[in-house]
């Protein structure tokens, strides 16, 4: 049975060619960041994935985790290779230096993070969820609760979650009810059951810290009214020793479709008395500072969408090179292996071009979130910053909806073979299924992208991205190569279809917003593809310049024919969406409740 191995030289291309990461080394901070020094990241990260995560990747999904008596034990295995990934330094990555983190860009942190994720899913999303309560304590918590968490949160000694969902509320954080009653001296107790808790309780770590959303006694309704919270596992003491164990725990897991690994907790808070934990910020301010480690999770959990995509992509791949089945349909009487069939040959560029395209993407982002946060000029930082709030629900949606269309390709390549779990195609595509749920589904991307990252401006941001898409598209369309008229027409029809969708939602959120809102999904999907085929333009430019500077790899013809493919068979689904968006809101709004 195959395994997981890291796309090292895609990575590195687009790290280089597409993200820019020589620009990055001269940001502030940047200076130690150099080519030498971020190949040899990677290399080890590859290293650790393919030797360390993947190997456990099929056990764990197997063994899954246990609860017993109010806590989590992980699978055989998982302790070692988190205290493995301690030691060597990976849950530091990209974090603040005052805090023990090496400040490498989030660039780079986020490839690292895709070979995470890829090797072995339900692993990564415990470091993942660490990396945003550690945002969240950096940006708004105060000084004592940065000393007495973040060095070990940083460290990876103690890990960290969020408590956002309850079972009445679901997505509608207005319903929330766990309470926070004040103690007098600081502190709070804390009653109240959260559900859906990734990684809320395990074994891997001495102690961890919950990032609980709660209302104190005198808030105002809905969502006004939330405050965060600091919960940990077990209280810590003034010189940062463990003191009593805090009244909060497990009392069930889930059992779920995919990520078996991963412990889906149901956390009850105060059931003996009260959780103790300390407000964040300000009282009242609580979604506001959540939103920081929400969107932090939602480009990770895009990230996952990717990641999912290449192993499946990989699996996919090796069986179709291995599996005898037929005859060529002309010129051979014996038996082939299935990846000269045409049909399968379709099936690979699809999920190829469709992976490297989202590659691309994630990492732009990841990019232009470090000039948002390096560059030296004040207006550069603004402008990048709204590139990324644009996009982060893009990268969130589009990546997760096509991982799971790639992992599906992946156990229709197997073919029946596909549909037993002993093949490991099977669990790619369970494991894909909650990306599109988790940290805010497809739908409610897409209403924060049209509404807040769209509407509310005007759409002036978007015009902004839309200008960097003409760009590319006129120094594509200059290119005397056959290939890249062909991109440049597909990239040409997707911009306009872009643009005219963004015009109707503009012109119409104020006067027909249930209209505008039934093609908010479709427009996400539109954005994705057109903001994938833009990023394969990019890589076919950059492909050329290598050729055509004397480089004979077989990597750069094969990059532009793939940019060709995503052209030819993936960016004509830009015009249809378009139409959707301007002209399927009716149709999805006619039919009466009672007739369906």
């Amino acid at each position: 049975m195959s395994t997981y191995i890291a796309p090292l030289k895609d990575i590195r291309f687009v790290i280089k060619e597409l993200a820019d990461l020589e620009g990055l080394t001269r940001m502030p901070g940047g200076e130690e960041i150099t080519p030498e020094v971020v190949d040899a990241i990677l290399e080890q990260a590859a290293r650790f994935a393919s030797c360390v995560l993947a190997p456990l990747n099929r056990s764990g999904d197997l063994e899954g985790a246990h609860w017993h008596d109010r806590q989590v034990t992980s699978p055989r295995g998982f302790k070692e290779a988190y205290r493995w990934f301690v030691d060597n330094g990976w849950s530091a990555l990209s974090c603040r230096p005052e805090h023990g983190g090496q400040g490498l860009p989030r660039l780079v942190a986020a490839a690292v993070s895709e070979m995470w994720k890829s090797a072995n899913h339900a692993f990564s999303l415990c470091p993942m969820l660490t990396m945003g309560a550690i945002e969240a304590l950096e940006l708004c918590g105060n000084p004592e609760q940065k000393a007495l968490y973040l060095p070990k949160m940083v460290s990876g000694e103690w890990t960290g979650t969020m408590n956002i969902t309850e079972p009445q509320a679901g997505s509608d954080l207005a319903a929330i009810r766990t309470r926070a009653e004040p103690q007098g001296d600081g502190s709070y107790r804390i009653f109240g059951q959260k559900i859906f808790i990734t990684w809320g309780d395990h074994d891997m770590t001495d102690n961890i810290v919950h990032l609980v959303l709660a209302r104190t006694s005198n808030a105002p309704e809905g969502v006004k009214g939330i405050s965060l919270f600091v919960v940990p596992k077990f209280l810590v003491n003034a010189d940062g020793s463990l003191g009593e164990r805090n009244d909060a725990w497990c009392v069930s897991v889930e059992k779920k479709l995919g990520i078996h690994a991963s412990p889906t907790c149901v956390m009850a808070f105060g059931d003996n008395g009260g959780a103790i934990g300390t407000l964040v910020g300000q009282e009242n301010e609580g979604l506001k500072y959540m939103f920081i480690m929400m969107n932090a999770a939602r480009f990770a959990v895009g990230l996952e969408g990717l990641a999912v995509a290449e192993a499946a992509y990989q699996k996919a791949l090796s069986y179709a090179r291995e599996r005898i089945q037929s005859r060529a349909i002309e010129g051979s009487t014996e038996p082939i292996a299935i990846v000269h069939h045409p049909d399968v040959r379709r099936m690979l560029m699809t999920m190829k071009s469709k992976v490297e395209a989202m590659r691309a993407l994630a990492y732009r982002v990841a990019g232009i979130q470090d000039l948002a946060q390096r560059h030296a000029d004040q207006e550069e930082r603004f402008r990048n910053q709204a590139l990324v709030d644009l996009l982060t629900p893009v990268v969130k949606g589009w990546l997760t909806e096509t991982g799971n269309e790639v992992a599906s390709l992946g156990v229709q390549i197997h073919g029946g073979m596909g549909f037993i779990e002993e093949a490991g195609a099977a669990q790619y595509f369970r494991d894909a299924r909650i990306t599109t749920i988790y940290e805010g589904t497809t739908g409610i991307q897409a209403n924060d992208l049209i509404g807040r990252k769209i509407a509310r401006d005007d759409g002036v941001t978007m015009k902004v991205l839309l200008e960097q898409m003409k760009q590319t598209w006129s120094e594509t369309a200059r290119q005397t190569d056959p290939e890249f008229a062909v991109i440049a027409d597909a990239l040409a029809e997707g911009i306009v279809a872009v643009e005219e969708a963004v015009n109707y939602i503009v012109a119409g959120y104020l006067d027909d917003l249930r209209s505008v809102a039934a093609g908010a999904v479709p427009f996400l999907n539109l954005m994705g593809i057109v903001c994938g085929g833009w990023s394969m333009a990019l890589a076919a430019l950059a492909a050329k310049a290598h050729i055509d500077g004397g480089n004979r790899d077989d990597f750069y013809p094969a990059k532009i024919t793939t940019a060709c493919f995503f052209a030819t068979h993936i960016l004509p689904q830009a015009p249809a969406l378009a139409r959707v968006v301007l002209q399927g809101g009716s149709s999805t709004l006619a039919l009466p409740e009672s007739m369906f």
